[in-house]
């Protein structure tokens, strides 16, 4: 009977009728069995994972020995925030009840410990500050994206330039989905969500167009945090800068008017639509949507940035001063433009995360 029902579901999943254009069968896919002619399977997403672990080390590596001695170069420090006193008490409302208690709690706190209510604010300040990363810590990870952006990039470039389907957006549609995918399977790998799924059913010369596009301003934005955290202002507004028209460029006007036009009307046109055509153009079409949100957060940080006149910075690790703290009228103004630090915001990590802010 589980067998029964396990199979029942995988023919339910794999329908070919929702996968693949008409008259094409997963059988027809299978490829050569003398190891000729070969197309991408389903079970092929499963070399992500050991790939992602080989990559997870080579960032190690990569940030021990090349990031952090090119930090401690620039002068960018390693050291900690000042850490907080033991205190059991302190210590357990922190971390099961709130980490930024307010005034009625602090006033029963200082009760408690017969302590001074900014003492006990100057704790919690503190602790905080014990767990947010260094700039060095911060630092080393924007180097390694800003290298493993670029780099991707770069690939992406390399084989695409003398791809037909680089310049003319119907061949990616020409003998769909029979078409050849070895030089872009470790590029389609970097990254799951919706290239995976244009990897199952073979999208595959359209999904290193969409990879390509989307590679193109990454590495800008992590060269303007990795001159921010080495106080190179200048250097950090002009990356933003540039980092920003490549965005809106790229987001706003090559996406809908390239990408969505052959995911949406030359495909249509060449192979015709089908149960997995609408899902894919739907995820391509909320992709749009995000990309209009993302620019217009990018377009009024770098106004704000304009009339403060740097761009603002990214506050994972800013120590907390004693007036942000304790007055409860702050002057500080949060900025609207995000980063992560590890790099999953977001699809593409734009919107989540950590904050860039401007202390006024």
């Amino acid at each position: 009977m589980a067998a029964a029902a396990v199979a029942a579901v995988r023919a339910w999943f794999w329908n070919e009728r929702f996968w693949l254009p008409h008259n094409v069968t997963w059988a027809d896919l299978a490829g050569e069995p003398d190891g000729g002619l070969q197309y991408p399977r389903a079970s092929h997403v499963l070399s992500a994972f050991p790939l992602a672990l080989g990559i997870f080390a080579v960032r190690l590596l990569f940030e021990r020995f090349i990031a952090k001695p090119c930090a401690i170069n620039l002068g960018i420090q390693d050291s900690g925030a000042h850490r907080a006193q033991p205190n059991a008490i302190l210590e357990k409302v922190f971390t099961s009840i709130t980490k930024s208690p307010d005034g009625k709690r602090l006033e029963g706190l200082s009760k408690q410990l017969d302590w001074d209510v900014r003492k006990i604010q100057r704790w919690f300040r503190h602790r905080r500050n014990q767990d947010k990363p260094t700039t060095i810590t911060k630092f080393c990870e924007s180097m390694w994206r800003f290298t493993f952006y670029l780099s991707i990039f770069l690939y992406g470039i390399r084989f695409l330039w003398t791809a037909p389907w680089f310049w003319d957006t119907r061949q990616c549609w020409y003998s769909y989905p029979f078409q050849d995918f070895l030089i872009m399977f470790v590029h389609h790998l970097a990254t799951i969500g919706l290239i995976t799924f244009s990897y199952m059913n073979n999208m595959v010369r359209v999904g290193t167009l969409v990879l390509c596009l989307h590679d193109a301003s990454d590495f800008l934005l992590e060269a303007a945090k990795l001159a921010n955290y080495a106080k190179y202002q200048r250097l950090c507004d002009a990356f933003f800068m540039l980092f920003g028209v490549v965005f809106i460029v790229t987001r706003l006007g090559i996406y809908p008017f390239w990408i969505l036009n052959t995911t949406l009307f030359e495909s249509w046109e060449l192979i015709g639509p089908y149960p997995s055509w609408w899902l894919f153009n739907g995820l391509l079409v909320t992709l749009q949507i995000l990309h209009v949100i993302w620019s217009y957060l990018i377009v009024r940080t770098a106004y704000k940035a304009l009339v403060r006149g740097k761009v603002s910075k990214d506050d994972r690790s800013d120590v907390e001063s004693s007036s942000e703290e304790e007055d409860v009228t702050s002057n500080s103004t949060k900025g609207v433009f995000s980063t992560s630090s590890n790099g999953s915001n977001r699809i593409n990590g734009h919107v989540a995360g950590g904050q860039w802010t401007e202390e006024e």
